[in-house]
């Protein structure tokens, strides 16, 4: 058993033997077909345990990505788009250029903290967007309830260049020495924690560069030591496919799989997809989001939602209950305290004012804090 990865424990061989496995459509129900080694999933499907299993054996044991062809539907994401378009355009009259964690920063357009951004500029437009039952069915198949979302919007401009291809977070925002001080034992749990996923707000043909991926690459025990290294990266830009997107798509990956931007070759199309990046509430989220800012500008939409207000709360509101001050925050009734999600349920149901959910809310972050604040 290896307990530390090395530079010398990757082998390209290795690596190869595991990319070139084969995608069977036999092997996965649910799927309606393979492309390139991708699985390709109906937007709409019955969430029954049987897919949720199948779903998690594509992410870990098969070939690492999936895609739901119109999960979300065009008018939903054209919504989403103009306030997408609206604070890009801002960043510009502001004089900021986003950077990026794989290319140049500044050559395409980026929104960080995109989630908290688009619920207080348009409740009611992200109220709609996320009443989304494949990003449920998928969150909680692979992290569990109590998943906590996060969304950084990328805009590849015509001529923008491909990523390099990676990783994802954690151990994927970190340098080959810095993975390196993690026993193995971590390089193989740190996926299991996060789920990435794109939406595409606009068509995506091959010439405007969707993602670039490689089937079952997420399988390889050194991955995170290796994908820094040029004899693997050079692979990739052999191997890896491209799937075309139409709007409404989406597609959702274990972090853990090589993969990367693609490059814009197109002369007019600008490539906008929503990054989502859905944690497990036993991991820490990459970005911070005010959830209890959200909550309350939610809140007056969800008195009188039509859909599903379980599928927002779920990406919007705190679903865990820790780390919190186990001294005034205690568990009465139960193993864990109140969380903020089911907070927001209890609302619901009591039909409390908005007045009344925001003194409770106040209430419910004094209660978990080290220390009260001056």
């Amino acid at each position: 058993m290896t307990t530390w990865f090395t530079a010398a424990d990757c082998s390209l061989d290795d690596f190869r033997a595991v990319c070139e496995q084969k995608t069977e459509l036999s092997d996965y129900p649910h799927a309606t077909d393979v492309m390139d080694g991708v699985l390709i999933y109906p937007g709409a499907v019955p969430d029954t345990r049987e897919l949720r299993a199948e779903l998690v054996r594509a992410l870990m044991d098969g070939p690492g990505v999936v895609v739901f062809a119109g999960a979300f539907a065009p008018a939903v994401v054209d919504r989403a788009t103009a306030v997408f378009t609206e604070l890009i355009d801002e960043q510009k009259a502001a004089g900021t250029a986003a950077g990026d964690h794989f290319a140049k920063p500044g050559a395409n357009d980026r929104v960080w903290g995109a989630l908290d951004k688009f619920a207080l500029r348009d409740p009611a437009a992200f109220a709609a967007y996320y009443d989304n039952d494949t990003l449920r069915l998928i969150s909680e198949a692979w992290l569990g309830r109590g998943y906590q979302v996060t969304s950084q919007v990328n805009v590849v401009n015509p001529g923008g260049a491909a990523q390099v291809a990676h990783r994802d977070y954690h151990l994927g925002f970190m340098s080959q020495e810095q993975a390196m001080g993690y026993p193995a034992h971590i390089h193989a749990l740190s996926p299991a924690l996060t789920l990435q996923g794109a939406v595409a707000h606009v068509d995506m043909p091959l010439e405007s560069g969707p993602t670039l991926y490689l089937p079952h690459s997420q399988k390889y025990p050194a991955g995170y030591i290796a994908f820094h290294q040029p004899e693997f990266t050079a692979y990739f830009d052999r191997n890896h496919i491209q799937l075309p997107l139409a709007k409404g798509d989406a597609a959702f990956f274990n972090p853990a799989l090589f993969h990367g931007a693609g490059t814009n070759r197109s002369g007019d199309i600008l490539r906008m997809a929503n990054l989502l990046q859905v944690s497990s509430p036993f991991g820490r989220a990459m970005e911070t989001v005010d959830r209890t800012a959200m909550v309350t500008a939610l809140y007056p939409v969800l008195r009188g939602f039509t859909g599903s207000a379980a599928n927002v709360i779920a990406a919007s509101a705190e679903g865990y209950a820790f780390p919190t001050n186990l001294d005034r925050d205690q568990p009465v009734g139960g193993l864990a305290p109140q969380t903020q999600a089911e907070l927001v349920h209890q609302a619901l149901q009591g039909q409390w004012d908005t007045v009344r959910l925001e003194h409770a809310l106040r209430r419910h972050t004094v209660r978990r804090q080290s220390c009260d604040l001056a």
